[in-house]
């Protein structure tokens, strides 16, 4: 079985840590997403972040 890795994502514009979802531990890149933040109050970009 593969491991699973537990990311957090924030934005990037007021550095607040919105989104929690799991991946595969062997992706090698930081994952970037467009998603809707409840501070900012329109979407902005997120961005994988240490927990």
């Amino acid at each position: 079985m593969a491991e699973r890795v537990h990311i957090t994502l924030g934005c990037t514009v007021c550095k607040n840590k919105n989104y929690h979802f799991s991946r595969g531990k062997k992706q090698e890149y930081k994952v970037e997403i467009n998603k809707f933040c409840k501070k900012c109050g329109h979407q902005t970009p997120h961005k994988e972040v240490k927990n």
